[in-house]
């Protein structure tokens, strides 16, 4: 434990790419193989469960510090961070706690997973006993760990490139061995670490990523060269069908089987050793029903006939990665794209379907259709060399997005929170309104979007113009005016504006505008 939290600190005190890989490089060489497995575990974001209720923490730190609740409250308040918080106040006294520090392994799966499944007083004595056992940096560790919000500054490509090495193969190798269902064990890191790794048979590859284009598109060269598609907003997956399963992995691969029945069922029909990429999408006659609309399929753990006929589902496919059980995705493009023509052909499945080819040969003709991309339910196109190969990750060059200008509206700051991290001591967390009848109604959060200067101008006007206060919330007097941008609105009851922006953040602070000049919600509705 206490070497993987020198490796997180060494990851975390640099932004050197090369001093982070040499860091991942000399752990892996050198810890155990259940540890070494942990870590790669960890450090590549696979994701962990709860394991206690932050309220219940904050309860035992205060008894375990003696100090009074509210004033844990008001310090997590300041700090911005309750794993820190915490750290700070508690107190390390390892000759009170039972037994050695025990190696990453052993305290993930006694003092982290363990920990779920304990009862409330058992949880609280391995936690107090926890405490004592670390310095305050482990403790910090520990926190995340066990509140399911473990980060570090180390993208998922540094580990792969790093564990490459160690294994001596190349970086996309080791991102497909650590594709699909993949478990922290000695075992899997010594399979991980073969010649032969013989993983998982179901695992998806690791998915190909787009850029956004540059501002001049005849950077990226001429248009012919590529094959221009809808850029579809749903969800990115592959659909494999070895042996006699079939399985659907999302981008982020977690298996979506169960949202998605009618789609496995298809999929199960293919031949045998068929991999293809596609989009799945919430679809009705011909064309998308949007993203609101999936996500009433998303995670569910069952998908019954009333919720079938409500929200139908498509898989758009847009690439083959694999055939009879071989390999293409070193061919080009358009012979992938011939194949995968062939296939949804002859498969004639009703739940999957073909990304359709933009007709275009400059980029006028690719802009003209452009144009028309909110119409038709998608994002923008995507733009796919013709002669490129199905890469690992984003390698700049053979795709590109070419996203529709995002839409905006003008709001008023209304609600201000402190930010966590190096933002705690700042107000950089707002909540923005627009007007309806004469009132103010919040229709978005966003935490984006300003520069360090105008932060601190923000952060200055909030301090100085509270109005009220609830918990960590401060209500703002209805000065300052933001134009925000979002990707997507839809109807949603849980609001009291009754609507949802889609990845709402500010564009730009709009110091020329009055609060009177923001829109109405009447204005924003509309945009549905």
């Amino acid at each position: 434990m206490r070497r993987f939290h020198a490796l997180f600190r060494a990851l975390d005190t640099t932004r050197r790419t090369s001093r982070k890989e040499a860091a991942l490089v000399e752990y892996f060489q050198s810890a155990p193989d259940e540890d070494a497995a942990w870590a790669a575990h960890l450090l590549l974001g696979r994701k962990g469960r709860r394991a206690v209720n932050t309220r219940l923490l904050r309860e035992w730190a205060a008894e375990a510090s003696g100090q009074p609740l509210w004033l844990v409250e008001e310090s997590y308040d300041a700090v911005g961070d309750l794993a820190e918080t915490i750290a700070l106040l508690v107190e390390t006294d390892r000759e009170g706690a039972r037994g050695e520090p025990p190696t990453l392994a052993r305290f993930v799966e006694k003092r982290v997973i363990g920990l779920a499944a304990l009862e409330e007083d058992e949880k609280k004595a391995l936690v107090l006993d926890t405490w004592r056992l670390l310095d305050e940096g482990e403790r910090f560790l520990f926190h995340k760990l066990i509140s399911g919000g473990f980060r570090v500054g180390v993208a998922k490509g540094i580990v792969a490139r790093a564990l490459a090495t160690v294994a001596g193969v190349d970086k996309a190798t080791m991102l497909h061995r650590l594709a699909g269902r993949w478990e922290p064990t000695a075992d899997a890191w010594r399979a991980l670490m073969a010649d032969d790794d013989g993983g998982d048979p179901l695992r998806p590859y690791p998915f190909f990523l787009a850029h956004p284009v540059p501002d001049e598109l005849a950077e990226i060269g001429d248009a012919a060269e590529y094959q221009a598609e809808w850029k579809w907003d749903g969800i990115r997956a592959q659909a494999v069908r070895r042996g006699d399963e079939a399985v659907l992995w999302s981008r982020g691969e977690d298996l979506v089987n169960s949202g998605f029945p009618e789609i496995v069922e298809d999929v199960a029909r293919l031949p045998r050793g068929t991999v293809v990429d596609g989009e799945l999408l919430a679809w009705k006659d011909d064309g998308p029903l949007g993203f609101h609309a999936l996500q009433r399929r998303i995670q569910r753990k069952s998908v019954g006939k009333k919720l079938r006929a409500e929200v139908p589902v498509r898989l758009v496919a847009y690439d083959l990665l694999e055939a009879d059980g071989e390999d293409l995705r070193a061919l080009p493009t358009v012979e992938r794209r011939a194949r995968l023509e062939q296939l949804v052909q002859d498969a004639s499945l009703p739940h999957l379907g073909i990304a359709d080819v933009v007709e275009g040969t400059t980029w006028d003709d690719l802009a003209a259709a452009r144009a028309t991309s909110r119409e038709r339910g998608v994002e923008g196109l995507m733009l796919k060399r013709r002669d490129a190969p199905y890469g690992a990750g984003r390698v700049r060059g053979p795709w590109w997005k070419w996203k529709i200008d995002p839409l905006t509206i003008d709001t008023v700051l209304v609600y201000a929170q402190r930010g966590h991290g190096r933002r705690a001591s700042l107000y950089t967390d707002y909540t923005l309104a627009v007007w309806d009848d004469g009132a103010l109604v919040p229709v978005a959060k966003a935490y984006s979007g300003l520069s360090d200067a105008e932060i601190r101008r923000v952060d200055a006007f909030v301090r100085r113009h509270i109005t009220e206060r609830f918990g960590p919330v401060r209500v703002v007097a209805p000065e300052l005016v933001f134009e925000i941008a979002f990707e997507g609105i839809q109807p949603s009851p849980r609001h009291k504006s009754g609507i949802a922006l889609r990845f709402p953040r500010i564009a730009r602070w709009r110091e020329d505008k009055a609060p009177a000049d923001a829109d109405t919600l009447d204005s924003v509705r509309a945009l549905m």
